[in-house]
């Protein structure tokens, strides 16, 4: 750090991994709290605005949460041709629920998130993310556990969206991103459904990073497998994700097909994702095409 730097300065350490901390100063603490689940804070930082920060890292942040929620949201979404009925696991603050709201062809959300208190902070603290997504008529909120709602509903879906929490080891959701989790939400989808979830990291000179392993479990469930990935400012790192199916696959979706029901749907100004965006996300370099 600078030398001018006074020690009474507030500063945030997003502790990326053992080998890499990021700092942030901050302009204002809103809030600092443990609900059932986790540890919350929110702070409002002079260069990404307000964050949203689970157990001391960063998950989303004002000036690029568009970047990652567009990602995760649209490929699925405009791959299927008429996506009417989806789930959503994980995505407490609401952004991904916001963009699964743009489709007009949608009949029915359901949102399964664990942590009620934390649904509720965001709620108050991050209206930018959801927007007063949560009050649509289209859509139910359940507390549970993902896993637990996935084994006994017998709800079939269009497409499924996991915005949930990383696989770190010994946390709660490392079981989320296993073969046997992946079978029960294949089973959850209609025969021409749609799964997509964030797998974490992605890097070009690993083989063995966590994100091709969780790739590597998932096309053993899924015989239509893609994966895609995005650089995201406020995570300081490639974020990668991947899209499971039956029937469709984005990477072979054409730009005319994509333009076409982007323009249908009256998607054309989003923030992000764009026919050429997507080809661009599945365009994959042989660094990291050679391990999948």
């Amino acid at each position: 750090m600078s030398k001018d730097i006074k020690i009474s300065d507030n500063w945030f350490l997003d502790k990326d991994s053992k080998y890499r901390w990021i700092c942030h100063r901050v302009k204002k603490c809103l809030l600092s709290t443990k609900t059932t689940f986790q540890k919350v804070e929110i702070f409002d930082l002079y260069n990404l605005g307000r964050v949203v920060v689970l157990d001391d890292k960063i998950q989303s942040a004002e000036a690029d949460e568009f970047i990652y929620h567009e990602a995760i949201v649209h490929p699925a979404m405009i791959t299927h041709p008429s996506p009417e009925t989806i789930l959503i696991l994980g995505g407490g603050e609401g952004a991904t629920l916001r963009e699964v709201n743009k489709h007009p062809t949608v009949k029915k959300i359901v949102m399964v998130d664990i942590d009620e208190e934390f649904v509720r902070l965001c709620k108050k603290h991050l209206k930018k993310w959801h927007g007063g997504s949560f009050s649509d008529k289209r859509v139910e909120l359940i507390f549970s556990d993902a896993m637990e709602y996935i084994k006994r509903t017998l709800s079939k879906f269009d497409v499924i969206i996991a915005d949930l929490s990383d696989p770190v080891e010994e946390g709660p959701a490392q079981f989320l991103y296993t073969k046997e989790f992946y079978s029960s939400i294949k089973k959850t989808l209609m025969p021409n459904g749609i799964f997509v979830t964030h797998a974490t990291e992605a890097y070009y000179t690993q083989n063995k990073s966590i994100s091709i392993e969780i790739f590597k479990k998932f096309s053993d469930v899924f015989p239509i497998s893609d994966f895609y990935y995005e650089y995201v400012p406020s995570f300081g790192t490639l974020w990668s994700f991947i899209i499971g199916s039956l029937t469709y696959s984005p990477a072979k979706l054409s730009s005319v097909i994509i333009g076409n029901r982007l323009k249908k749907r009256g998607l054309n100004n989003l923030s992000y994702y764009d026919q050429e965006t997507h080809k661009r996300l599945f365009s994959i370099p042989k660094c990291i095409g050679n391990y999948l």
